[in-house]
């Protein structure tokens, strides 16, 4: 029974690999999470960004013990920010699942740098757990050095939306 078990295990690992999709081009950036390449959409796996029309807020004055806020559209920024990284390079974007809305949910590469990763680690992103744990740390590092959203206060993009409905 063991034996069967570790064949059907081996088996579908070789079949997801085998069904992973890769997508190379020039990215258009729709939002802080999706892009689209030779027409098909990519929504980046393991991360999520805030909403284009979230509003964020961040430190703006600090006196004393008296620190003022100052609200941002950082959906806006996370987008902005991310066009201007990929603005007319070559991604590529690796794949094996299809979405609800079918876009491809992947990790995208410029180059050999991790987009996603870098999203995350530059707090334009966050960690999306309740899919993966992979860029956990570069969360974790970004809110200790208060970079990005980590710099003042936000919602999470799931709890954002939920409650924007």
């Amino acid at each position: 029974m063991k034996k069967l078990f570790l064949i059907l295990v081996n088996i579908v690992f070789i079949f997801n690999i085998s069904l992973a999709t890769e997508i190379s081009g020039e990215a258009e950036v729709i939002d802080g999470d999706t892009v689209k390449i030779n027409g098909k959409k990519i929504r980046l796996f393991g991360i999520d960004a805030p909403e284009k029309n979230q509003i964020c807020k961040k430190n703006w004055l600090s006196v004393s013990f008296f620190t003022f806020n100052k609200n941002y559209y950082c959906g806006k920024v996370t987008t902005k920010k991310l066009k201007k990284f990929i603005l007319n390079k070559e991604v590529k974007c690796i794949g094996n699942q299809i979405d609800r809305y079918n876009r491809l949910i992947a990790i995208c590469y410029l180059r050999s740098k991790d987009i996603n990763m870098w999203l995350v680690r530059n707090g334009l992103a966050v960690s999306y757990k309740k899919y993966s744990s992979k860029y956990l740390h570069q969360e974790k590092l970004a809110k200790k050095e208060k970079i990005g959203l980590w710099q003042g206060k936000f919602d999470m993009p799931w709890e954002w939306r939920k409650k924007n409905k």
